[in-house]
């Protein structure tokens, strides 16, 4: 029986393969998440702009002015509820058996749940009502998965030293959804009569959503498992089973580090691009033109801020990039609403510019940062839980309190809901000296454990 050996040429020959088909696969994962990302961003912005300005007479007119406006903004929570749940559905299945079937369900579910969002009656009482609530709840569970699952895709195909500007991708598709979603709006508030625009128009970011979806889902289908879930289910079969719930043992206080480091990030945006809308057209006079166009600057110039701040963490670090933003954050809520209070565009348009380009520059750098910070047989659900219960507890109720306040408060009570974002600002910058940064260009494949 022969030896055969292999050639020096032939082993360079399949390393230079393998690292093509792995370049090829980082690529559609960026692709993939990027897209992802888009859809479910989009959807949510929509619906929060929506939210803020129509829906509280279409879908809630019998609760009076301010009562409609409350409920609306409570059916915009509902998605933020459930996206915890999403986070702790979609990371035990997603560490249990892959990130890219996951990534497929939540996929299709958001986009099935905003095609029907497009297409309920209005005006008709409780009953639709309560479906609009059930479809948001859909979305925010879909987005609980894919917020995370579509990160991890990217992280664990990514080379360590690219993994903050390959982040930064996924995150960014939520300002240029943002922008996406108020030219849009601000467009079809333009040339619609209100009354078309009631009617029919702003049916259609929703129904057109299903197309994007489309391209997205066939992305997904042609992507691999990522190389370092692969490598934990090698270890797996020869070890004791992960729970990924187990990070709440091993890891509980990470978690709730990563919760309150993001905390400011998450609420920021939500008080200026949500709860903002509100309190341009109804205190400070702005019309909604004015007010979407005000939204879409500042999320334009923070797309550049979310790849730069990617960009960034891999040469300086996430930490450093993470109190960048909070600086940011902290001088735009500063100035945002004394600005729309003054009446004057330009510097509202300036401080809303500031203060989202400080919360994308955090975005850019929290895929790896997150990432980072747990084994892959706990990552999906520990990266999960912290993302998702930082929206919910600061980020989902954010525009509601605000909303509660101004109605209690009175003209000046935007002082009040500065101040306090100013205060979870604070508390994040000082949180983020605690975290760990020691894994920054590390091969996660080789992170199989939290004592490595």
């Amino acid at each position: 029986m022969s030896n055969r050996t292999t050639s020096p040429e032939t082993e360079e020959l399949k390393a230079l393969n393998e690292s093509l088909v792995s370049k090829r696969q980082e690529r559609r994962a960026v692709a993939s998440g990027a897209l992802g990302s888009a859809l479910e961003w989009f959807d949510f912005a929509i619906y929060g702009a929506l939210s803020a300005t129509i829906f509280p007479s279409l879908f809630f007119s019998g609760l009076g002015e301010g009562g409609a406006l409350l409920a609306s903004f409570a059916t915009f929570f509902v998605g933020f509820l459930a996206r915890p749940l999403g986070a702790v559905v979609c990371g035990f299945l997603g560490d249990r058996f892959g990130r890219r079937p996951v990534l497929l369900g939540s996929f299709v579910a958001m986009g099935i749940a905003s095609l029907l969002i497009g297409l309920l009656p209005t005006g008709q009482g409780i009953f639709i009502a309560t479906v609009l609530v059930f479809l948001r709840f859909i979305q925010g569970f879909s987005l609980g998965g894919e917020a995370t699952g579509a990160q991890l895709m990217t992280m664990e195909h990514a080379v360590g030293s690219r993994r903050g500007i390959l982040g930064s991708f996924m995150n960014i598709g939520s300002p240029i959804s943002q922008v996406l979603a108020n030219v849009l709006l601000a467009v079809l508030s333009a040339t619609l009569t209100q009354e078309a625009f009631e009617s029919w128009g702003w049916r259609l970011p929703f129904i057109a959503a299903i197309f994007l979806a489309l391209i997205g889902l066939y992305i997904r289908i042609q992507l691999e498992e990522t190389r370092a879930f692969k490598v934990q289910q090698e270890a797996a079969a020869t070890q004791k089973k992960v729970n990924g719930l187990t990070v709440l043992k091993t890891q509980p206080l990470t978690v709730i580090r990563m919760i309150l480091q993001w905390a400011p990030f998450a609420q920021t945006f939500y008080i200026i691009a949500i709860y903002g809308l509100s309190f341009m057209t109804n205190q400070g006079g702005f019309t909604e033109a004015d007010s979407f166009t005000t939204l879409m600057i500042a999320n334009f110039v923070s797309i550049f801020c979310g790849v730069f701040g990617g960009w960034t963490s891999d040469r300086i670090g996430r930490k450093q990039v993470m109190w960048i933003g909070c600086a940011a954050m902290f001088v735009g809520s500063l100035g945002f609403f004394p600005a729309v209070n003054s009446g004057s565009l330009v510097l509202s348009i300036m401080a809303a510019t500031v203060a989202l380009g400080g919360v994308q520059l955090g975005f850019g750098a929290q895929p790896a940062l997150f990432a980072e910070q747990f084994p892959t047989a706990t990552r999906f659900t520990g990266s999960a839980l912290s993302l998702n219960f930082a929206t919910l507890i600061f980020a989902a109720p954010a525009p509601y309190i605000a909303a509660w306040l101004a109605q209690l408060g009175g003209e000046n009570s935007y002082w009040l809901v500065m101040g306090v974002n100013l205060g979870v600002i604070i508390m994040s910058a000082i949180v983020t000296i605690f975290i760990s940064d020691k894994n920054r260009h590390r091969d996660l494949a080789a992170f199989l454990s939290h004592r490595d």
